[in-house]
């Protein structure tokens, strides 16, 4: 093995570490991450970590891109274990439940993804692609259910409204009128707003039965949809 690759290999191990050690300071001091911090748990200077990860920032970064990309693999492969393609309800039912169990697991990156925006940080457009996996999966069930012949178009949307979503509808779901794209959006809000109230508390000393009270909502959903 050569020299440069060792480095290569070395410089790969020592930045998944650093990336650890960050996330276990996301479950303690959410995200008020410092350099120097996980520096010191790692036993290093301050000065070493900056030469793998410029700042706070793009530590957030790098930390923001891989949760996304887990949840989206999670949610993937949700999708993907349902063998027939044409069960909507059944597919639709493993991505929310893929989601809620995910964040379930993962609460200090869900609420680094889905909660109060950090103070001073403004995540650059390499954020992007890996968080618009999960509604692409999503919208993929919808729009099965268009190309099938399944779905009723909805209510017609303002014409500012749809001025809006035109451009995203394009990039993001050429299949779907941008009605339908609404209701998906909606569908999608409504999704993650169940999960944020009970990861962050809005259901205690009120809703016991959290998985079953979860799945009930989702089949609701399922059925505004007309999946």
């Amino acid at each position: 093995m050569s020299a440069g690759s060792i480095r290569t290999r070395v410089r790969a191990e020592m930045t998944e570490e650093i990336k650890q050690v960050a996330r276990r300071h996301l479950a303690t001091e959410g995200a008020n991450l410092s350099l120097r911090a996980v520096a010191r748990e790692m036993g290093m200077v301050s000065s070493a970590v900056y030469r793998y990860f410029a700042s706070r920032d793009e530590l957030l970064t790098a930390l923001i891109v891989d949760a996304y990309a887990d949840l989206a693999d999670a949610v993937e492969a949700a999708d993907a274990a349902i063998a027939d393609r044409a069960d909507l309800t059944g597919r639709w039912l493993a991505v929310c439940h893929a989601v809620r169990d995910w964040a379930l697991a993962h609460p200090a990156e869900y609420a680094l993804l889905f909660g109060s925006p950090v103070p001073g940080y403004a995540a650059p457009p390499d954020t992007t692609t890996q968080a618009a996996r999960t509604p692409a999966t999503l919208v993929g069930v919808i729009a099965d259910g268009v190309r099938a012949g399944r779905l009723t178009e909805p209510a017609e949307l303002p014409e500012v409204v749809r001025a809006d979503l035109a451009p995203i509808r394009e990039s993001f779901a050429p299949t779907l009128s941008e009605s339908m794209l609404a209701q998906a959006m909606a569908a999608w809000m409504q999704l993650f707003g169940m999960v944020s109230f009970e990861l962050f508390g809005q259901l205690n000393n009120g809703v016991n039965a959290r998985r079953e009270f979860f799945d009930h909502q989702v089949r609701t959903l399922a059925r505004q949809l007309g999946l």
